[in-house]
This record gives C-alpha cells, sequence and structure tokens, in this order.
C-alpha cells in the first residue's frame, strides 16, 4: 500500500494524470488533472485500489481530500470512481451537505442516485466534522496562524472556540486563545 508518491507530471489526460517517480511512471486517476501542471513535482497521496481483473491508484493533492475519499468509498454502493467524481467538488461543500442531510446537493453527482446520497448521509453525517474540517473554518485563518509561528496542532485546539465571523477577528480572537 502506498501513502504518496513523489514526482514529476509527465502526462496530463482527461481524468487522471502520469507522474514519473525514478523512471516509473505512475497512472494515477485525479479529481481534477488539469490541477496540475506538465514538469512540475507534486506529492501525490494516493490510494492503491485492488480487484480481481485491474490494480489502480486514485491520487490527490491534499491529505483532507484523500481522507474524505476513503471515508466514501466505504459509504455501502459507492465506488472509488463515484468517490472521485464527489471530491471534483468542494469538500468543504460536500462535507457541508452531508451534515445538513442535503440529498439533492448529493444526487448532482454523476451515478450517484437518490438511494446512495441517502446511504452517504446516513453513514457519514456526524463523522466528518472535527477541529480540522469542520465547515466554519476558514482556511485563511489557519494558514495566517501558521504563517505567525503557531503549529497546527495547537491551532486546531483553539478554531472550535473562535466565534467570530470575519477573519480579522477571527485572528485576534486565535491569538488571545493561543497566547493563554
Amino acid at each position: 500500500m502506498y501513502g504518496y508518491i513523489k514526482g514529476i507530471v509527465t502526462i496530463i489526460e482527461s481524468n487522471y494524470i502520469v507522474l514519473d517517480n525514478n523512471g516509473i511512471g505512475y497512472l494515477i486517476y485525479t479529481s481534477n488533472p488539469y490541477s496540475f501542471n506538465i514538469n512540475d513535482e507534486y506529492k501525490v497521496y494516493v490510494y492503491q485500489n485492488v480487484k480481481e481483473d485491474e490494480i489502480s491508484l486514485y491520487g490527490f493533492k491534499e491529505k483532507d481530500e484523500k481522507d474524505l475519499f476513503m471515508k466514501l468509498i466505504d459509504v455501502k454502493g459507492l465506488g472509488p470512481k463515484m468517490a472521485l467524481g464527489i471530491i471534483a467538488g468542494n469538500t468543504n461543500d460536500v462535507i457541508s451537505a452531508i451534515e445538513r442531510g442535503d440529498i439533492n446537493y448529493l444526487k448532482k453527482f454523476p451515478k450517484v442516485g437518490d438511494k446512495v446520497a441517502r446511504q452517504i448521509v446516513l453513514d457519514l453525517k456526524g463523522k466528518l466534522i472535527d477541529s480540522e474540517t469542520n465547515v466554519k473554518t476558514n482556511e485563511e485563518l489557519v494558514e495566517a496562524l501558521e504563517a505567525l509561528g503557531y503549529k497546527k496542532q495547537d491551532i486546531k485546539k483553539v478554531i472550535p472556540n473562535i466565534k467570530s465571523e470575519k477573519i480579522e477577528d477571527q485572528i485576534k480572537e486565535a491569538l488571545k486563545l493561543l497566547l493563554k
């Protein structure tokens, strides 16, 4: 099993990339291959899917995307290709829709019907929100605090206690909590 592969993108197609690592070209299915650039180096988080007649790799730029993908493929009736289609959307919107039980939003994705959408909500509602993936959490806030030298683990501890809406107020509030 692979955790990630670091290499240079040599080919970009409509549903996959080829990542060259020490002379071996790994074909990796990804939700948005055009977010990669040819001849640039990337660290791609991968999931290896082994079936009777096929071994395939699914890749993600961010670990959070892979984590959501892993939870989605555990849903009954939802395979890796369908999960990849869901990941192609904004992951925060997907998580929010699952938490709200928004079946209609989930049915917008390819091959996701009423039954699968309901199963996703049933299996995952309440299991996707933690201090790091909470939809109200602003990524700008985390980046700003990291830029000020705070560790991600410390930031995770204070984020659930932040009540402000504006980023400036969130930063001030977070700094007060971090300095305690």
